[in-house]
């Protein structure tokens, strides 16, 4: 009998075990069913909701760390028209708080401007000491009358978001450009390297239960720029700027110091300039986009500048050497045209240097014409003339360059083009093309952003070049042929204690009528320095400037000026001391 219940206890013990195993087996298999991982998601949205976040943009500094564009937290002050109890009261205070006006916001508020108007915005950018104000006395009033309409500030309300911030006003303002309201960034820094700046914004599941606030993902804030501009050196060379317009009655200017042995630009002096806290003026500053940046997007006739070019392709092509011999009779006939010289007058026998110095047109045409228009014109394709650098700021224009083939060139625009008359370029471009001769034959890629930072990384922007269109010996040999000629002139762009090398140009402007208007000129000075071993470039070029056409007269000391400045702000020794230091 006893082993009979064994037998019973032992099969009764295996049938629930079997059932035990089905149950555990289906609890397995629903838990990994589609059904159940489409349950599991619903649930999970119960508990979440969907929200994006947008990462605060990136800042942008100076070489040395100074701030440029930034971040603030500002307020949107708005009225909800359907809580208003006192009227008077809110336009009053808003009044004397923000400095709007009082009868347009009563009104308003009284007579919304469209018809069921909800709520009304009074600012997008109330300060956040305005906004934690109006919220204090929004309570202090409904504390002393919460019962009462009279006084009471009821229906305003605040809401925070960031907004660009300036802290240097209009410093450097055509090299950043700005932000807008919706977030954008227009010109400049801003606007290049916006969608690095701007960051990634994420859409993420975010928990409802509040006590699971660590859940919510980090979010990258956009990319810090740190650009090659000297706060310091930007400051004098708009200074310089503004000094040099008002002294010789220019109707605008641009200054540019750049590093030409890696284009690093160093400072971008423009006019006019806008205080970029306040970007909803533009309109009133400029009329049209090519003119907030004219270093980069206004093309022009640049004049004798363009000589060292033209000097440059001849002796690098063997077409004349330093000492070559020239008899200038006063004009030569080009293209069935005659060119004259900027005096009308001869200068008689000259060798190339003197040619620099005196700054002829009747040489230089002759030079061109010794080359040929196919070794002239690769050669200024070459140096860039009439093709966009590249440099790392919105806007930019590739200017012109007439070349043979071209429907508007005519055999006269050999002779003209080798001083500068006839072709369109931008101070970027000649200051890119002019590197070559002061760094040893090396054409540098021009560039405002010196490294990024992101995640607590540094990624540097390396140095680039854009080819070689001169030999080293050339731009030696050219460099010192300037340095000459402005030494024999007794210049005003020469820098006391420093050897420069340079040239001044002086162009007509071109009328809508097919001529040149002889009193209104574009004077310009391209130079750097120390000549043995050149850290810095400068081109000066101002508009129209009134007391004097000439460029030897105005851009040259305004050169001398702005040199003087950057080698105390570079911190560069005179070339005395340094050759004692590189004797040592």
């Amino acid at each position: 009998m006893r082993q009979q219940y064994i037998w019973r206890s032992k099969f009764l013990i295996s049938v629930l075990g079997f059932l035990a195993f089905l149950v555990i087996a289906q609890i397995v298999r629903i838990q990994n069913s589609d059904e159940a991982a489409i349950f599991r998601q619903r649930a999970s949205w119960y508990a979440t909701e969907p929200k994006t976040f947008y990462p605060d943009r990136g800042n942008i500094y100076d070489r040395n760390g100074h701030l440029l564009a930034g971040n603030k937290t500002v307020y949107e002050v708005g009225v909800n028209l359907n809580d208003v109890k006192d009227a008077n009261a809110i336009a009053m205070t808003l009044s004397v708080q923000l400095g709007v006006d009082y009868a347009e916001t009563l009104n308003n508020i009284v007579n919304p401007p469209i018809p069921d108007l909800a709520y009304l915005i009074v600012t997008k950018s109330a300060s956040a000491e305005d906004a934690a104000a109006l919220q204090q006395l929004q309570i202090t009033m409904q504390e002393q009358a919460p019962a009462g309409t009279s006084g009471s500030l009821s229906g305003l309300e605040f809401t925070a978001h960031p907004q660009r911030d300036y802290p240097e006003g209009t410093l450097a303002s055509n090299i950043i450009g700005f932000v807008n309201r919706s977030g954008r960034g227009y010109f400049g820094v801003e606007e290049k390297y916006n969608d690095l700046l701007a960051g990634n914004p994420v859409q993420v599941l975010v928990p409802t239960d509040p006590n699971k606030a660590e859940d919510i993902p980090h979010i990258p804030d956009g990319t810090n720029l740190v650009l090659t501009i000297n706060r310091d050196l930007q400051a004098a060379a708009e200074k310089t700027l503004d000094d040099a317009l008002s002294t010789y009655g220019a109707q605008g200017g641009t200054i540019i110091v750049m590093d030409p042995r890696n284009g690093e630009i160093l400072a971008m002096a423009v006019t006019p300039r806008m205080d970029l806290n306040q970007f909803w003026n533009y309109d009133v500053v400029y009329q049209n986009a090519s003119e907030f940046n004219r270093a980069i997007s206004v093309p022009y006739e640049p004049g004798s500048v363009v000589k060292i070019l033209t000097m440059a392709a001849a002796l690098d092509s063997g077409a004349v050497t330093a000492n070559t011999g020239f008899l200038d009779t006063g004009s030569i006939l080009v293209g069935g045209s005659i060119i004259k010289n900027w005096n009308d007058e001869a200068w008689g026998q000259q060798d190339m240097t003197g040619c620099l110095q005196h700054s002829l047109n009747v040489c230089m045409a002759w030079i061109s014409t010794q080359m040929g228009t196919q070794i002239f014109y690769g050669y200024m394709n070459r140096f860039g003339l009439g093709h966009l650098t590249n440099i790392d700021m919105a806007g930019e224009s590739a200017g012109r360059l007439k070349v043979p083939g071209d429907e508007d060139w005519y055999p006269v625009d050999l002779g003209t083009n080798a001083f500068g008359q006839g072709v369109a370029i931008t101070p970027i471009q000649l200051l890119t093309a002019a590197s070559s001769i002061a760094n040893d034959g090396r054409m540098v890629s021009p560039h405002i952003l010196y490294s990024m930072l992101r995640e607590n990384r540094q990624y540097n922007v390396p140095a680039q070049y854009t080819g070689a269109p001169i030999s080293s010996q050339t731009a030696r040999t050219l460099s010192n042929m300037l340095a000459i000629s402005l030494e024999n002139e007794a210049s005003q762009a020469l820098v006391p204690g420093y050897r420069m090398a340079g040239k001044t140009g002086t162009a007509q402007i071109p009328t809508p009528y097919g001529y040149y208007d002889s009193a209104l000129t574009n004077a310009s000075f391209i130079g750097w320095g120390p000549v043995d071993d050149a850290q810095f470039m400068i081109y000066v070029w101002l508009e129209k400037p009134s007391t004097s056409i000439w460029g030897s007269e105005t851009a040259a000391p305004v050169f001398s000026e702005m040199a003087q400045k950057t080698v105390i702000l570079l911190n560069i020794p005179p070339d005395s001391v340094r050759q004692q230091l590189v004797s040592k």
